[in-house]
């Protein structure tokens, strides 16, 4: 098991953020931001779906009243989204927001700085600075030429900077790319420049399909470096699909493990039952599932028991048929449509 990054632990509401500490899975609302009621029913949603942290932008204040909405309906942390408008940070900390998400350098002067700092310190509120690719500072920008790993580092240091000035700390830096390789490398760079909790993601990765991959690389790979306090999978997609990818990256890397992994084989010509749907079956079947179990769905008797022997329990397919394995010893053959009820019986027995 790779060993984690030390970093300093902030507090969003009831999530503690970094040090030893569990990752969370973030997203972030899309309904209009004067729309109460439409937001409250999306984090609703989210929350269901088990997000552990949501964002909501907050550009005014009439977004200040939606974010009160869903800070009152939900039992998980509430972000406050902010740009440029140090008052909307004041507002959303007063209405009861968890954390702030806001770069001190683009609200104004030392005075405004301090005043959100101060506010947040009050109340326990952490900040995330949120640098990305296309957000440098003009500056940093000429000075690189481009948003390089480099380029990302110095500009959140910056925005840390500002906020220590006046003795705040409880900082989490987000400094992503929307390319895979550059976002990989600011992370590994950042994180032996500082102890703050780092917030993954690869933003605006993409569509479903293409994000996730994007995603899975970027934020997987630094998750095996030990690098990475909470995620948020960015895509352009329902926020739902973004909690399931988060959890699904966890636990593609071995993090997260109350739940169960399932194996199967991509299939070939011996194969001589619809695998694929049977997969999905098992796969959707167990989506709620809390065991820490390895369940191994495999097309044929060739490699079905040898998976199925490093499996907990699994499944061989057969010519309208199926072998149910435990720990590679043979249960008990079934007839195709008996496959999933009787696999998911001898689960429960686990």
């Amino acid at each position: 098991m790779f060993e984690r990054r030390k970093s300093r632990v902030v507090t969003a509401g009831n999530v503690k953020i970094g040090g030893n500490n569990h990752i969370p899975v973030q997203s972030m609302l899309n309904v209009p931001a004067e729309d109460a009621e439409g937001n409250v029913k999306q984090a609703l949603e989210l929350q269901k779906a088990g997000c552990e942290i949501i964002r909501l932008t907050v550009p005014n204040k009439e977004a200040v009243k939606t974010l009160a909405a869903v800070k009152e309906k939900v039992s998980i942390p509430v972000v406050a989204d902010i740009h440029f408008d140090y008052r909307c940070a004041l507002e959303s900390v007063a209405a009861g927001a968890d954390k702030i998400r806001i770069n001190p350098g683009n609200i104004g002067s030392d005075d405004r700085v301090k005043a959100v700092a101060d506010a947040c310190r009050a109340k326990n509120i952490p900040i995330r600075i949120g640098v990305n690719s296309g957000s440098l500072e003009k500056d940093i920008l000429a000075k690189y030429g481009a948003p390089t790993p480099d380029a990302l580092c110095e500009s959140a240091l910056y925005h840390a900077g500002l906020l220590e000035k006046f003795d705040f700390h409880d900082i989490v830096i987000s400094i992503k790319s929307s390319d895979v390789p550059t976002m990989v490398s600011a992370y590994r760079k950042i994180a032996t420049m500082c102890d703050y909790p780092l917030h993954l993601g690869v933003t605006e990765a993409g569509t479903r399909r293409m994000g996730l991959i994007k995603s899975a690389a970027g934020i997987g790979s630094l998750l095996m470096d030990g690098i990475g306090d909470t995620i948020r999978v960015s895509l352009t997609a329902d926020p739902i699909e973004e909690v399931s990818a988060g959890f699904d990256i966890l636990k593609a890397v071995d993090i997260k493990k109350d739940c169960p992994q399932i194996v199967s084989c991509p299939t070939c010509g011996r194969t001589k039952i619809d695998l694929i749907s049977l997969a999905e079956k098992i796969e959707n079947a167990l989506r709620n599932c809390r065991k820490p179990i390895k369940v191994a769905v495999m097309g044929c008797v060739v490699n079905g028991p040898g998976e199925a022997k490093e499996a907990d329990i699994g499944v061989a397919g057969g010519d309208g048929c199926g072998m149910i394995f435990k720990h590679g010893k043979i249960l008990k053959k079934v007839s195709e449509d008996e496959i999933v009820p009787e696999l998911l019986k001898e689960i429960e027995k686990l």
